[in-house]
């Protein structure tokens, strides 16, 4: 029987969420999954559905999330569904929920000088960036809060911002992974837009990460 995967879109369209679900429902239905795609966070209230997942993939940016939506999605990954997700559809969703946040591991505060040409390093062997070598990027470089406790599998340093010039030298986490409860969270802060998952070790970090993360 396939696994089940909810992929959740919506917020800002700038993030070209749809976009970004249309090269990733692809990859897990090639890995095995039933992929199903939602505009609407009312699916995190069906309990019987979320039950029933082995995934959800989250790719809503900024708006606002009821009390129930939220304890709908959170309860399922407390109970063993995993969930991954990337840039700020997944870590500047509801910037008021601060036990959403407790989950992601972490909250997007800024991306200095806007795009901008950068570095991924990977700092681990886990098998999600087993072979990645460090890469180039040419997109936002995140500034986020990030949970101490994160796995953290990849990072990048921030270099001649100018319009943050206080951070530079600093080191901060582009991809972790992480438990909430029984589920497995993971996320990479790559992808600003569909474009930026051309990037070939961009786009296998992800598509690793979310099958990592499907129970």
């Amino acid at each position: 029987m396939a696994k089940k995967a909810l992929m959740v879109w919506g917020g800002w369209s700038g993030h070209e969420p749809k976009q970004c679900v249309d090269i990733f429902a692809p990859l897990l239905e090639d890995a095995g999954f039933e992929v199903t795609v939602s505009d609407t966070l009312d699916s995190y209230k069906d309990a019987d559905m979320m039950g029933e997942l082995s995934l959800v993939v989250p790719v809503w940016t900024m708006g606002q999330i009821e009390r129930e939506q939220e304890q709908g999605l959170l309860n399922a990954v407390k109970s063993g569904v995993g969930i991954a997700g990337w840039h700020g559809g997944m870590a500047d969703s509801f910037r008021n929920n601060t036990e959403y946040q407790f989950m992601v591991g972490g909250q997007w505060v800024a991306h200095p000088d806007g795009i901008i040409d950068y570095e991924v390093h990977v700092v681990s062997d886990d098998p999600i960036v087993e072979g990645i070598d460090a890469f180039k990027m040419h997109s936002e470089q995140y500034y986020l809060h990030v949970d101490p406790g994160n796995d953290v599998l990849a990072a990048t340093t921030f270099r001649g911002r100018e319009s943050a010039p206080w951070i530079n030298g600093t080191t901060i986490p582009v991809v972790w992974k992480r438990m909430w409860g029984e589920g497995r969270v993971f996320y990479s802060s790559l992808g600003h837009v569909a474009s930026d998952f051309d990037v070939p070790e961009a786009r296998e970090i992800q598509r690793r990460g979310l099958i990592w993360a499907a129970r």
